[in-house]
């Protein structure tokens, strides 16, 4: 068996039904449990992200969430949707839509347990995540290393590095026939000056670049829908169809059951939006906050901006123009589509900007979940010399990024993310009780402010 079989053998145990159950179900009982906090309390979160900031923390609420939105809008907004319609046709989005709808309750929670497990490191710097809410919420030190090792995976050769360095290289080369060697030395050296300042000039680029690239992609995506107007109401007719009922292979689409448009359509969702991973968490305790559950209400807009928004975008784009049953694939697929609403020149640059904005930010923003993870496992004993070792290994894998086969990376980086999923959920579940009291008591707190204000 060659290294390609046996690891889509270990995808299919590590995406089967224990994770898909895991992952749906916990966001389903949080949905239930907060009474529809990601629909009823979204305005306030929203409102949130423009909220002065005070309290003890490294960054301001939307610094934290634009680097965590820099470590989940990428390549999965683009590459992602494609591979996933394409593999599980048009009901592989509306698999997305369902895991990022749960997925907004399981944000909330795991970036309010951030903030308030968090704590400061040896340098006096603010250190939070799955792996301190896992080991000071559930005392589960061992399980914190474990969600640990699985974060330095994701970031060493999953999300962080080989999924979106391909896909840089592969759009600089149709693009501009750019060789994958100087992309790779160019790219290399960008993220080495980035990173290298630590996180407030991670946060300080992605502040800046994140919203930017955000709101080109939707306009230009926006454009598409205005030219093939007529074809929106039918798109989601298809889309709702395809979820629930098998569709036959026409062109180059091979077919695909209700199954596959399921698995596909979740595991997507989830490397995209990142709920349940327990990565934006990391960046959520940097947050200048004293209220945990504010915090996790800022965070929650992450995965509504990615996936409901972003990703619903480009499906809609890709199912509209037709091409998802043509003979393309990934980046192609999508430039085809662009390339249909008038200029396959403006179709190709949309796609390639976007493209090497939304990797080149997620590159930055898992450099620093991996260096904490990283830091967490052997800070104490290695302190700033073990920081220099993970820099170095990680810009090594950006340089060799560019040089590996497309289906062994997205099968690697499904993995990986899978594995990491599984301890943060898990503590997740053994925290619930603390997640409900902190959230009643907040709003309870919140309304009797409220009666206050209204009766003086």
């Amino acid at each position: 068996m060659n290294f390609q079989a046996l690891l889509a053998d270990v995808n299919a145990i590590v995406w089967g039904p224990i994770t898909l159950c895991l992952l749906v179900g916990t966001g389903l009982y949080l949905t239930l449990r907060l009474k529809l906090i990601q629909v009823f309390k979204l305005p306030m979160a929203l409102g949130l992200l423009f909220k002065p900031n005070q309290g003890k923390g490294d960054l301001s609420s939307f610094a934290a969430l634009c680097t965590a939105l820099s470590a989940t809008i990428g390549t999965g907004n683009i590459v992602g949707v494609a591979t996933a319609i394409k593999i599980g046709g048009p009901g592989a989005l509306f698999w997305m839509w369902l895991a990022a709808f749960f997925g907004m309750a399981t944000k909330y929670a795991e970036c309010m347990l951030a903030v308030k497990y968090r704590t400061t490191d040896a340098k006096g710097n603010i250190a939070g995540g799955p792996m301190y809410y896992i080991e000071r919420g559930l005392g589960l030190k061992w399980l914190a290393k474990i969600f640990a090792v699985f974060g330095v995976g994701v970031a060493f050769f999953g999300i962080g590095t080989f999924a979106q360095v391909n896909a840089i290289s592969d759009a600089m080369t149709i693009a501009f026939e750019i060789p994958s060697w100087v992309t790779a030395v160019i790219l290399t050296l960008m993220v080495a000056a980035v990173t290298l300042g630590g996180v407030k000039r991670i946060a300080n680029v992605a502040q800046k670049l994140v919203p930017t690239m955000a709101l080109g992609y939707v306009l230009a995506c926006m454009w598409v829908l205005f030219t093939f107007s007529e074809q929106i109401i039918p798109a989601f007719e298809l889309v709702l169809h395809s979820a629930f009922t098998p569709i036959s292979a026409a062109g180059g689409f091979l077919g695909a059951t209700v199954a596959q448009a399921l698995q596909i359509g979740i595991a997507r969702g989830v490397f995209s939006n990142e709920s349940g991973l327990g990565s934006a968490p990391i960046a959520a305790a940097a947050a200048k906050t004293n209220e945990p559950v504010e915090q996790g209400l800022v965070s929650m807009t992450g995965t509504f901006f990615d996936t409901i928004l972003i990703c619903t975008m480009t499906g809609l784009v890709l199912i509209i123009t037709g091409v998802w049953s043509g003979d393309t694939a990934g980046a192609a697929m999508t430039s085809a589509a662009f390339a249909a609403s008038g200029s396959e020149v403006i179709g190709q640059y949309v796609v390639t900007i976007a493209l090497v904005c939304f990797a080149f930010t997620t590159i930055l923003g898992w450099h620093y979940y991996g260096e904490r993870c990283w830091y967490y496992l052997t800070g104490a004993r290695l302190g700033d010399n073990g920081i220099k070792i993970y820099q170095c290994v990680f810009l090594g894998l950006i340089a060799g990024g560019a040089f590996i086969q497309l289906d062994v990376i997205w099968m690697l980086a499904d993995t990986v993310n899978g594995l990491m999923a599984i301890p943060n959920l898990i503590a997740i579940i053994g925290l619930r009780h603390i997640i409900l009291k902190e959230t009643r008591k907040y709003f309870a707190k919140q309304q009797a402010l409220q009666t206050q204000s209204s009766l003086a």
